[in-house]
């Protein structure tokens, strides 16, 4: 069931509300945080800007959906050299309302690195496992259950032929087929376990408050408590301004919101300055024979031979997404109405680029700029050739790159035009942001410490994407809520 009916839900609120812990932001990390601490008999107010969209309001993967769910409809671009453009979810539940549902533990090398350089407390393997497990068991992660989708074959059929290492990613989904809905539970029925559906409804059924569609201007500290001043019914046209008064403060808002809002609070100090993501380069194949079945799965299969440098990936399909890449493509534009069954989309996937966060006067969003070095650039297009030789392998007969190559490449030989990628001719996009605000022990640059709290502010904490410390190489989510976990439960002294 999901949570619009809940009694926790506030619809109006006084100009002046008390809680002894905030949340800003019910992603992942914001919403492990609020369970646990209103587990713990905690008196939380969850805080989320975007709405909340019951499952049933809209389809998967849809026009709808992305308008709805997603900050500026899910395209907003980040300046630099190339041009990235970026997803960030904004809808109570955040970013797992709207995603696949996959789910990776971190590499143990990835934690050993960040645990040596960034001298972190209890961030290794062993430390973080039994979260991990714990998570995975409140989600009913594991693999999907039947056969898999004819476009997760094709990338199957490709890496067989390659010889390339390939599997079955994990999910929380836990469907009867590999294509599932979207909503979710985690008891089985096919639908995605996001945390409107886990965590927020557990930590409203334990006390917790959500107070939807209102943003956090700016935080300011009065004495012994914090006071946030907010918009509530932000995206109405008369919102109210509300004045929230608390005594910690967990910020979650994502790598790019949660150091926006730190830096209009006054707290500058490295904050914002290592916004890292996962490259990503496209490839829309079209092949001989029919290989989408139009309901807007992620099919969830995935070569990982040339792991932790890159990934190749299936990626949402549906008609609306096909007709956004084949924008780069105008002279091929009908292929959307006739040939749209015979088409998917891949991606290569590959951990490079670092950027910032700022913010400009009079401007809502922040600025966000990344830059992607030439070595970085030529790891992409080795990674996006081998991607289109596992995609030509298994019977493509034409692929569109997201980049501006003049037409498409229809055989082996044309795939040395992905050799080098032009800056300026190349369109990638990531929906993994994080390293904003990364953790880190004593005498590191790092803005928040080993647990998450925000060095010289008491009593406020960051719990989302931001405080990883570099590319966890992987999907980011299962890496997002266990670390958040681990570091509530360190506020709260059990661990």
């Amino acid at each position: 069931m999901g949570i619009e009916d809940h009694s926790g839900l506030i619809d109006r609120c006084a100009e002046r509300i008390a809680c002894e812990i905030a949340v800003v932001g019910s992603g992942p990390g914001g919403a492990v945080t609020a369970d646990l601490l209103a587990k713990a008999g905690r008196d939380v107010l969850v805080i989320e800007e975007g709405p909340l969209v019951p499952a049933s309001a809209c389809r998967p993967y849809s026009r709808d959906e992305m308008e709805r769910k997603y900050r500026n409809g899910g395209v907003t671009v980040g300046l630099g050299g190339p041009k990235v453009t970026y997803a960030e979810g904004c809808c109570v539940g955040g970013g797992s309302e709207v995603n696949a549902g996959l789910y990776y533990r971190t590499p143990g090398d990835v934690l050993e690195r960040w645990s040596r350089e960034f001298r972190i407390e209890g961030i290794t393997f062993d430390h973080l496992a039994p979260h991990f497990e714990t998570i995975e068991k409140q989600l009913g992660v594991g693999e999907t259950r039947g056969e898999i989708s004819p476009q997760s074959a094709k990338l199957r059929e490709g890496a067989r032929r390659l010889g390339f290492s390939s599997l079955n990613s994990l999910t929380s989904f836990r469907a009867g087929a590999e294509m599932a809905t979207a909503g979710g539970t985690a008891d089985g029925d096919g639908q995605r376990a996001s945390m409107s559906r886990t965590y927020l409804r557990w930590a409203l059924d334990a006390g917790a408050r959500l107070l939807a569609d209102t943003r956090v201007q700016t935080l300011r500290r009065e004495g012994d408590r914090w006071r946030l001043r907010v918009l509530h019914g932000s995206r109405g046209a008369t919102p109210r301004r509300v004045e929230i008064a608390a005594d910690h403060v967990f910020v979650a808002g994502g790598a790019v919101q949660t150091p926006a809002l730190l830096r209009r609070s006054g707290i500058k100090r490295h904050v914002g300055n290592s916004l890292g993501l996962h490259a990503t380069l496209k490839i829309t194949a079209r092949f001989r024979d029919e290989i989408n079945r139009g309901n807007g799965g992620v099919p969830t299969w995935a070569i990982d031979e040339f792991a932790p440098r890159s990934y190749f990936t299936c990626a949402v399909s549906s008609r609306e997404y096909l007709a956004l890449e084949m924008l780069q493509y105008p002279e091929h534009f009908d292929e959307i109405e006739h040939n749209w069954r015979r088409m998917g989309i891949y991606s290569a996937r590959v951990s490079g680029g670092r950027g910032y966060v700022r913010n400009l006067p009079g401007f809502r969003d922040p600025l966000v700029w990344f830059r992607l070095s030439d070595r970085d650039l030529a790891e992409l297009s080795e990674a996006s050739q081998q991607l289109g030789s596992c995609l030509l392998a298994a019977g493509a007969e034409a692929l569109f790159p997201s980049v501006v190559l003049g037409g498409p490449i229809e055989s082996a030989e044309q795939l040395s035009r992905l050799a080098r990628l032009p800056r300026r001719a190349t369109n990638l996009m990531t929906i993994h942001l994080f390293s904003s605000c990364p953790m880190g022990g004593e005498g590191t640059p790092c803005p928040t410490d080993s647990f998450g709290a925000v060095r010289g502010a008491e009593q406020l904490h960051v719990a989302d994407a931001s405080l990883l410390c570099t590319a966890p190489t992987v999907n980011p989510q299962a890496t997002i809520m266990a670390i958040a976990r681990r570091n509530a439960l360190h506020f709260l002294g059990a661990l």
